[in-house]
Order: C-alpha cells, then structure tokens, then sequence
C-alpha cells in the first residue's frame, strides 16, 4: 500500500513537472462583496478543457499551447460571463472574475436557488451528444435525495419518479429491478442500461438483464429518457436508463472521501474514493465493500466493487480517457415462500444451500474531438468480461430440499462494440438547428450451461460432482445501427424535432438442450426501420408543453427462449414485438417554490410476450411463455413539488420545506387473445385475454414526501402507496401451491432518512427502512432467485459517518 502511494505521488509530481512548462491560466471568482466563489466552472470556449474553482475561488488550467482562447465563466443562476486571453509560450496569464449584480439572470436565479425544493430536474434540450428535446425525461441528482445510498434503496432514489415500479426482493443492493408503464421490472430489462453512455449489460439486444448495479454512493446523477430512449440509443420500450457517475474534480490536485455504513442484520459497507485534476491529467478511483446477513434467514451477502477512471487533454480540442469497472458477488438466495408460509413468517427460508455470484469486468475507451464551437465527435468503445452464477435446490418450494446433489448454471458473457457519435449546430432554411447522428456495432457470445449436477454441499460451490451439463447452449449476437435526430428551432419558443434508427440484428443459437436432443444451429436475421417525431412549446421562459411519438421494438431474447429452472414452458414460435410511445405533457418550474411535470401516455405493445397460466390433463397448472397479442398502456403521471415557507416568506431563518408528490395511474391491459387450456376430462377450454391487466402492472403507483432542511441538516418521510397486481396475464386471484401465481397485494411503505454536514468535511446519515415494519411483497418469481414469493425486507436501520477532503 505504502509503495502504491509512492508510485502515485511520484506520478503526480512528475506530470506537475511537464505540465508546468506549458502555458497557464489561473485566477479567482469572487462576488460582490469580494467573497470567495466554489463551484464556478471556467470553460475554454471551443477546447475540451475547463476547470472549477476550489473553496477559497481559485481555479487554474494548464498544459496550454500558446494562441487567443475565449475564457466562459458559468455559475448557478448566473449569466454566463466572456473574456479573451491572449498566451504566448510558457505564460502564466492571471484572469479574475468578479459576479456583479448585473450577472444575475433574474428568472434562472429563482429557480436554481430554490431553498427547500431538492426533487428531480430535467434535461437540457442538448447535452453532451444527444438530443433530450420534447421527451419525457428526469434527471435524479444524487446529492440532491436522502436515501440509503449504501444499500443502493431503488424505493427512495426513484420516490420522486412518477410511474417507476420497483421489485423489492433483493434487499442486498446488488440487482436492479425497475420499469415504467406497465412493463417488466425484471432486471430493469425494459430499460436500455448504461453507465456514462456504454452498455453495461450483457447483451442490450439479446439478454439485457441488469445483473450489474454501480454503487449509488458514486453515481452522481441517473438520467431517465422514457419510450424509446429518442432513438439515439436503442428500441427499447422503456427507454433510456443511464447512471453517471462522479467525474474527476476540477478543482483541485486530490480529493479524498470515505464513507462507511452499519445497520441491521449485519451491514457493513466502506465506500472510499479519491480524484482530481493535474494539468491535462483528470482520474478517479473508488472502492465499495459491502456485506451484511440480509432480513430474512440465509440472505447471506459480499460484494466488491473497484472502478478507475483516467482522461488526459491531448490538446485543447482532443481529450481521450478509459474507465474499467469490476465487481464481485457472493449471494445467499432465502428461496420463495407459499402464502401459508408468507402469512406465518415473512422472514422463514427454506433453501440454506441456494448461491448466486455475477463478477463483472466491463472495460472502456472513450475520445472526444471539437472541431469548431459548434460541431463536436465522441467515440466509446466498450465490452463486457462477466459469469452469472447459481447453484442449489430449483424445484418448486412445497418439495423439501433433501439434501442431496444441487443444480447449476452458469452462463459466461464476452460481449465488446463501439459507439460514433456526431453532435452539431447548423443554418438551414432561415432555422437554427442541430443535429445528432451516430453509428453504432455490437458483437455479444453468451455461453450458458445448465441442469448440471453439483455437489451435496452447503457453500457457494459450482462445481460438477459428475458428467457434463445437459442443456449446453451457444448464442451469438451481432447488432449494427445507424441513428439520427434534429431540432428544427422553428421559433424562439417552438421547436420540432424528428429522428430515425435503422437497425440490423443477426443472432444465432446452437448447442445441445438436453442430454437427448440437439438443437439445429439456427440464424435469425432482422432488418427494420424506426422513426419518431416531437415538439416543445414554451408557455414561459421556465415552463413548457412537450410531446413525441416514437417507433419501439423488442427482439425475442435469450431468456425468452430457455426456461428458467423451474416448470415454465417455453412457446417455440416466439416472434419479436413491436410498438409505439406518446407522450404529451406540461412541465416547469414557477418562481423558487413550484416544480411540477404532468403527462399523458399511451404505449401500445403488440405481440408482447408474457407468461399464461394454462392446464394439462392432470389438472396441474403451468407457466406458459408465448406471444400474448397487444396489450396497451395508458394513464397519467404527475410530479409535483413544493416548498410553501419560500412561498410566503421568501427566506427563512428555521428552515425550508418541500413536500413532493409522484404519481401514477396505469392502465395496463390486454387486447384481443384467445387462449385454450384442458382440463381434468381432458376437454379444451377456451378463454380470452381481452380486458386482463398485465402482470406486474400496478394501477396506482403514489409516493408522497416531506423534506426539512436547516443549513447542513436535512430529513426526509416518505410513503409509498402500491396497488394491486397480478403475477400472469391470466391474472389468477387464488394462489397456487407454489405461490408462483396469484395476487400480488397492494401495499404502504414509509422510510426515514437524515443528513448533517458539518465542520465543512465530515457528515453523519442515518434512517429506517420499512419504519412501520410492514410485511408485503413485490414479485411471486416463477426460477430464480425463488420460486414462489419473494418478501420485501422489513424494518431496517442504518448509521453513516462520512469525510472528505
């Protein structure tokens, strides 16, 4: 440890040594009372260079190459201010800026310094290469929540995202489950997931479940773009889901923190990070340990998370860097529970000897290149190293484990593509425009061993006690895109915008599904095109109407093809489904105390796929996994929130408040699908799916919330109120005796969560999970990690002492 120490400051002295014989620029921000300003951020116009100032108002760049350069200083509710800087070789040119009065922007200032309002934001109509105009979107800034970050808490961080529904059953933090709309929260597979902008799944077009979750207490923002993410990043019904994490201060040579978390059952996490900026070097690092006995019996679970990030500013108009993620993961699966069993003790396991583990290695590169102020290119390369991982007892959770030789699958990802992106502003036809374009290569290998015998242990253990696995499959993807999307700025206050995908999937699967039958390599190729259209209007200068309609699509994927270990059966003549969003909504801010966005949508879903309950002769029901026809979405969300002391009194001296609302109501249903099953005399019955909710569908998904802040102290209650769902498109009241069909309750949540920041670097966090200590739950899984019901954790407590410098 000392000697990496060693290496690293010897690093940074050296580069400060280079760098130094370059040109500078260096100075200070002050108000107008000559305060010190922190957190101003001084741009070179034109160059991927920039900086931040530092507590005491000073910032400096260096490594510049002598020319003229346009200095932008930019500062929360602030109009941006220029200066031009004229370096010739190895010159230190002194640059102050002072924030008068007439910097003010009047209207922006109200809204940035709100006091007490800390919900959700939206996205610029333009940041860094895409294009976020007239889409429904959010923007969830981390610092701005209090929530259990260090058990990654997806009830509080989405609270105040309208429509978002959360399957609570992995209260380890590892995986996220979340959707909107109506969709699956099944791994969050609805969603396209990134982090800063690469996939981080194991294949977005083929198996696009979430198995890898960042640390929240490293994600500085998660940027939401609903429907089909713009056609900038994929198909996908749900849209656009990105985590971004902390990016490299700016300000200052090295920054340091440390936060480390206990609670209930155990927990234990550390979360330490350190990053900074010498001259053209910018890098972070951070390392998460995480551990804890899980609410219910035998919910062991470890994990460690390590990242490093590094760019370097090759010149003042080209920057590349790489980032490389990896976690590890040991997981103690509790099993599912019948209702009985549920009703008896939440916290009861049967399953001692289930395990689960997913390492994950997900490396980049990144570049970027300005060609002019107005014209800029990225480039992201990426891939994906990564195992998911179970072993134990899959047979339906009324049949006793008897101790004998466990299943287990494995399945090994190699996944690697790259991403062109193309951002510029542009005259034509009298308008100002712009335009984002890309092209876009994907090339994933899914190898997946199933139904192998292992051992009669109790411990997280993969090995064959004998033989091969029966099911041995090989899947290949390979996806090719091109996309582009326009803003027509057709006024100052009205804007268009239209955009296209043209797509190409190639999949192929081969192998052997069981000891007795051999499949034939088979090739699947599709071409298709999408397009979609939008437009934003400005009522005021804060607040506007917004609407978009946008092709959607969903390839059959690999797990759709491959039951999972349990009684499900797989309809071989899957077909891909395809769709449509729209939105229509009206969202803003009003002076410093009102933040709201209300909207309508329909999501029209055809040849979705789903699970049905059906019957053999024996009167046994099963799972059946086929196209269920269309099913349509609809309703309205609603986000509101409010802070009534700025309102009346302007200022405060005890404190601001905010109370939010998030609101949903989702009509989720099939159309038109008849169905036949046979019952016990061996007759078919026939049915139809026409009226019947989707499963996992909530009609009504409310959060509501209350915040208090008083200078570095802040406390927020919040209550979710569920409804009703239904686990199969059947939507089956009556259980059955293995709980993975039925009812899926309505249910209240409340959490309690603080904050205290003190002596400028230290800060304690504390909360109640569950406070009322509810018993519910959000899924009835039909394999892993049940089967049966999954319970949500009760009430759990946690403390947290953090610091930074």
């Amino acid at each position: 440890m000392k000697l990496r120490i060693s290496l690293l400051l010897s690093f940074v002295c050296f580069t400060s040594i280079v760098f130094a014989q370059k040109a500078s620029i260096n100075g200070k921000v002050v108000d107008g009372n000559d305060h010190p300003v922190a957190g101003a951020t001084i741009v070179l116009k034109g160059t991927v260079r920039a900086a931040q100032t530092n507590v005491k108002g000073e910032y400096v760049i260096k490594g510049l190459e002598k020319g003229n350069y346009t200095l932008i200083l930019s500062f929360v509710g602030m109009k941006n201010k220029t200066t031009e800087v004229s370096l010739s070789d190895n010159q230190n040119s002194t640059v102050n800026f002072k924030l008068e009065d007439d910097g003010l922007l009047l209207n922006e200032i109200e809204v940035s310094t709100r006091r007490g309002i800390k919900g959700n934001e939206t996205l610029p109509d333009v940041t860094d290469f895409r294009i976020n105009a007239a889409k429904k979107n959010e923007l969830i800034k981390l610092d701005n929540i209090n929530a259990n970050l260090a058990m990654n808490n997806s009830r509080q961080i989405f609270g105040r995202t309208p429509g978002i529904s959360v399957w609570e059953n992995d209260g380890s933090g590892i995986q996220l489950g979340v959707a909107s709309r109506g969709l699956s929260p099944n791994r969050s597979w609805e969603f396209n997931v990134r982090m800063d902008g690469y996939d981080i799944t194991p294949d977005p077009m083929g198996y696009p479940e979430a198995y890898y979750t960042p640390p929240m207490e490293v994600v500085d923002r998660i940027e939401i773009i609903r429907g089909a993410s713009s056609l900038q990043y994929g198909p996908q019904f749900g849209g656009l889901m990105n985590f971004v994490l902390r990016k490299p201060d700016i300000s200052t040579r090295l920054t340091f923190e440390s936060q480390n978390t206990v609670g209930s059952n155990g927990l234990f996490s550390t979360f330490n990070y350190i990053g900074g900026t010498v001259g053209r070097l910018s890098y972070t690092a951070y390392y998460q340990k995480r551990r804890g006995d899980g609410w219910r019996d035998n919910g062991f679970f470890d994990t460690d998370h390590a990242h490093f990030e590094l760019s370097y500013a090759v010149s003042k108009k080209f920057k590349i860097g790489t980032e490389i993620t990896y976690m590890t993961t040991e997981s103690q699966q509790p099993g599912g529970l019948t209702d009985v069993q549920f009703n008896q003790d939440a916290r009861q396991s049967n399953r001692s000897r289930n395990w689960f583990s997913t390492p994950w290695l997900v490396p980049s590169l990144n570049a970027e290149y300005i060609f002019n102020e107005k014209t800029k290119l990225s480039w992201k390369a990426f891939g994906t190293i990564a195992e998911r991982n179970s072993v134990g007892i899959v047979s339906a959770i009324t049949t006793p484990d008897n101790l004998g030789n466990r299943q287990v699958d494995r399945d090994y990802y190699t996944t690697y593509g790259s991403e062109l992106r193309l951002l510029t502003e542009y005259r034509a036809l009298g308008l100002n425009n712009t335009l984002a374009a890309g092209v876009r290569y994907f090339n994933g290998h899914i190898d997946r061993k199933q139904q192998g015998v292992g051992t009669n242990g109790t411990d997280m253990d993969f090995n064959l006690s004998s033989g091969v696995y029966p099911r041995n499959l090989d899947f290949a993807n390979v996806n090719s895109a091109a996309f582009l999307e326009n803003i027509f700025h057709i006024t100052d206050k009205f804007l268009v915008t239209g955009g296209v995908r043209l797509e190409n999937i190639s999949s192929t699967m081969e192998g052997q599904f069981n000891a007795t039958s051999n499949l034939t390599p088979a090739t699947r190729k599709r071409n298709f095109l999408l397009v979609g259209a939008g437009a934003e209007y400005k009522i005021t200068p804060t607040t506007k109407f917004y609407s978009n309609i946008s092709q959607a699509y969903r390839p059959v994927l690999i797990s759709d093809l491959t039951p999972p270990a349990t009684t499900d059966v797989i309809d071989p003549n899957l077909k891909d489904a395809r769709g449509y969003n729209f939105d229509f909504g009206y969202r803003g801010q009003v002076s410093n105390f009102l933040n709201f966005d209300i909207d309508y949508f329909y999501l029209n879903y055809d040849d979705r796929i789903g699970t049905i309950t059906q019957s053999n002769g024996n009167s046994q029901n099963f799972q059946f996994r086929t196209n269920l026809g269309r099913s349509v979405s609809k309703g309205f969300e609603a986000y509101v929130e409010v802070d009534p002391v700025t309102a009346i009194f302007k200022r405060s001296r005890v404190g601001y408040v905010s109370l939010f609302a998030s609101l949903a109501h989702i009509d989720a249903t099939y159309q038109d699908f008849k169905t036949t099953s046979v019952n016990s005399s061996n007759q078919i019955v026939e049915g139809n799916l026409a009226g019947k909710r989707v499963e996992n569908a909530p009609r009504s998904i409310n959060r509501f919330g209350a915040t208090y802040s008083l200078k570095g102290f802040s406390m927020t209650w919040q209550l979710s109120k569920i409804g009703e769902a239904f686990a199969d498109a059947s939507n089956t009241v009556a259980p059955n005796a293995a709980a993975t069909t039925g009812l899926i309750p309505a249910y209240s949540v409340q959490d309690l969560s603080a904050s205290y920041k003190f002596l400028k670097h230290y800060n304690i966090k504390a909360g109640v999970n569950n406070l009322t200590d509810e018993r519910y739950f959000t899924r009835r899984a039909g394999g892993y990690p049940g089967p049966g019901i999954m319970p949500a954790d009760g009430r759990i407590a946690y403390l947290s002492l953090g610091v930074k410098f």
